[in-house]
């Protein structure tokens, strides 16, 4: 049975020549393609995909925390990174928001076919250049170095809404587009502020640069 797999990617051109690689395979199906995490999310639930191959870095909803709203609801979809960040930051994020696998865009054709195919076997995959960083961090934290991310203290939805704010998008932008109240929106923005103790717009969308929460380098 072929793979079924939506392909996720904020750039047209790149996404078209993705697409054009795994079409020349007899494994797999491309469904259907998504250029931000929130139209995957919408996608995932109308096409039913087997595999998610997932960007990182994409304006609206990034796809760590699309990966994390989608393994979230859909237990038998499996998520794919497909990257060019080689950093543990951007690796562990994806796999803790459920990634099944992590692939960079550097790699040969030949690898992102085998990430596909494992993790559509449920199995996971990194790409085999990443595993000094994985080994690194792994005995960083057996000896109690690693610190957890203030990131990690922010909701789902409050990660959501700190990405638009950071991306310049105004409290009415982000209530019409998560389909929230303004007033909701003022709410978790004061949140934020106070779980991070930030408490300025600039401050903010420094914060959601550093910790790869918006498409904004």
């Amino acid at each position: 049975m072929r793979s079924r797999v939506l392909l996720v990617e904020d750039h047209t051109l790149v996404r078209s020549g993705i697409r054009s690689l795994l079409e020349d395979s007899k494994e797999i199906e491309v469904i259907g393609e998504a250029g931000d995490g929130r139209q995957a999310i919408e996608m995932v639930r109308k096409l039913k995909p087997h595999v998610v191959l997932m960007d990182v870095a994409m304006g609206d909803l990034n796809g760590i925390d699309a990966t994390r709203l989608i393994t979230g609801e859909h237990a038998d979809v499996r998520v794919l990174i497909l990257s060019m960040h080689s950093d543990e930051q951007y690796i562990f994020e994806a796999l803790k928001a459920g990634a099944k696998g992590y692939v960079l865009k550097s790699a040969a054709v030949k690898e992102l076919m085998n990430g596909i195919r494992e993790v559509a076997a449920g199995r996971n995959y990194l790409s085999p250049s990443l595993a000094p960083v994985v080994m690194e961090d792994y005995v960083r934290r057996a000896k109690g170095d690693h610190v957890v991310s203030q990131a990690d203290k922010l909701t789902v939805r409050e990660r959501e809404v700190l990405q638009m704010i950071a991306e310049g998008h105004s409290s009415a932008e982000v209530a019409k587009s998560l389909y929230i109240s303004v007033r909701t929106v003022e709410t978790h923005r004061h949140n934020i502020m106070e779980k991070l103790g930030i408490h300025s717009i600039a401050g903010l969308t420094r914060f959601a640069i550093r910790h790869r929460l918006c498409s904004l380098h």
